[in-house]
Order: C-alpha cells, then structure tokens, then sequence
C-alpha cells in the first residue's frame, strides 16, 4: 500500500513537473496569477490595470506581498485600496523597480521605485529586507523579469 501511494505521488509530481516545463517560463502577471500564495495580489493587478503592464516587455522586479501580508493591514485598508483603482495602482507600482534584480544582486541602499519614491533595500548574507519586509520567497524567474514574495505591504505616501 505504501509503495503503491508513493508510486501516485512521484507519478503526480512528474507530471506537475512536466506540464510546467511543457508551458515554459511565463510573465510577471502570469506567474503571480498561478502563485497559491499571490491570489490577493493577483486580484489588485487587475483592479489598478497592471496587467498588461506586468505581462510587457520589462524588465521588472516585483517584490509582491503575499496573502497573509494584505490580511495583516488594518481593517478595511484593503478593501479602500481596491475601491480606489489609482490609489491601488500607486501601491503597487511602488513594489516594483525597474530592472531585474536577482537577490544576490541586491544592494543595500535606497531605489527609486516604478510609483518614485524610493524603497530601501537592504542585504545580508542571503536575508533580504525591503523597507519593512523580509522577502520570505525570492528570485522567482518569469520572461519579464523576477517576483521576490515579501511578508508586508508597503504603503509609500500617495500622490495626489
């Protein structure tokens, strides 16, 4: 029985491993969309329009906060975000720089982030910080550029 079990699930990741192969590498957009970790994430790049911007041409790197972070905002902060499609899309943009950055590339200090103001990076060994959040998942390939997944949302001050 137990060999029988371990046969299905080595077959079954074969085949997962396979199929992904079989799709080849995708865009920004695409990859935080198949992400089970990128689903809140996923939605506000439709709300602010991001979405053919993240499958262009790039290069970008993404540091994009996972579920659990967008839960851990205040009460109502995200469902204001989500009503506000300019505002979101300032939120978004400044998780983004331009580039593709590669975790081991990182260097301490500030960039200038796709929305302008600038996010400050930080590397230590292979810990990487960006402004308050700690990149849990990094270096995450797509045919535009990389998503490194953070535990926080970085709210920078919107522009009116």
């Amino acid at each position: 029985m137990k060999r029988r079990l371990w046969l299905v699930c080595a077959a079954a990741v074969l085949a997962s491993g396979c199929a992904s192969m079989d799709r080849g590498p995708v865009d920004i957009a695409a990859t935080a969309a198949a992400s089970p970790d990128l689903t809140i994430l996923s939605k506000a790049i439709q709300v602010a329009g991001l979405t053919d911007t993240l499958k262009g041409p790039g290069p970008f790197t993404v540091f994009a906060p996972n579920d659990a972070a967008f839960r851990a905002l205040p009460k109502g902060t995200l469902d204001k975000l989500l009503a506000d499609p300019a505002a979101l899309r300032q939120v978004l943009t400044y998780h983004v720089v331009p580039g593709k950055v590669m975790a081991a590339d990182v260097k301490t200090g500030p960039v200038k982030s796709v929305q302008g103001a600038p996010l400050a990076l930080s590397r230590a060994g292979t810990f990487v910080t960006v402004e308050d959040g700690a990149v849990v998942k990094g270096d995450i390939q797509a045919t535009n550029g990389v998503i490194h997944v953070i535990d926080s949302v970085l709210l920078p001050p919107l522009k009116k």
